[in-house]
């Protein structure tokens, strides 16, 4: 065999561009997750979620989230200009649908941070999405990420933490599961980038058609 022969052999094809879902409870770090991420450089395209709730004080309009009003969300909705949406905690929240399909057209992976709600409707959607479950050490240590937030009601807080109950119920949706420790967020990022790299190793190429 000469060596024209042996090069044809390993012309691979790049590999497919990711639709990737960092999914968890509230509290438990994504946006966080996500923030150390795009400081990383990361060629990847990460979706931002419209959203009909409040900014919080830190956040920005079009960089955290698109926050509308309540009557543009239902334009969205009726015109079907949204992957998924979900009513989460009295607020809606959803997916622009454009911004994911022009992302992976142009060969990039794309990430999206959601609930598990929509988790679980983007699964349904696309079979071979990448759903990462962000799970936290234990119950005590998401109370305790929560209640610094000093954004919760004593009953807002039990809301979330018997919501969250209900969400691990939802497990066997994700195709992995990340344990995000306290002061260890760099190690959770290293573990959702190794399986990254490995997922685009697969002989058996994750296809995602929306």
């Amino acid at each position: 065999m000469n060596d024209n022969s042996s090069a044809s052999i390993f012309n691979l094809n790049p590999p497919n561009p990711l639709l990737i879902v960092i999914s968890g409870p509230s509290g438990v770090g994504k946006d966080s997750v996500l923030e150390v991420m795009k400081s990383r450089g990361l060629p990847f395209h990460f979706v931002i979620t419209a959203t009909t709730r409040e900014p919080r004080p830190e956040e920005v309009d079009g960089e955290d989230y698109f926050f509308l009003s309540e009557d543009e969300f239902a334009r969205m909705i009726n015109e079907g200009e949204l992957l998924e949406y979900a009513v989460v905690y009295q607020d809606y929240k959803g997916i622009p649908k454009s911004q994911v399909r022009k992302a992976l057209a142009s060969g990039k992976n794309v990430i999206m941070r959601i609930d598990v709600q929509g988790a679980e409707t983007v699964r349904n959607l696309a079979e071979d999405a990448l759903l990462i479950f962000l799970s936290p050490q234990s119950d005590e240590e998401l109370i305790n990420r929560l209640k610094k937030r000093n954004t919760e009601t004593k009953e807002s807080l039990k809301l979330r933490i018997a919501t969250t109950r209900q969400e691990f119920k939802k497990i066997d949706l994700f195709d992995y599961i990340v344990v995000n420790r306290d002061d260890h967020l760099n190690e959770t990022v290293d573990a959702i980038e190794a399986i990254i790299k490995a997922e685009q190793q697969r002989v058996r190429q994750r296809e995602v058609n929306l």
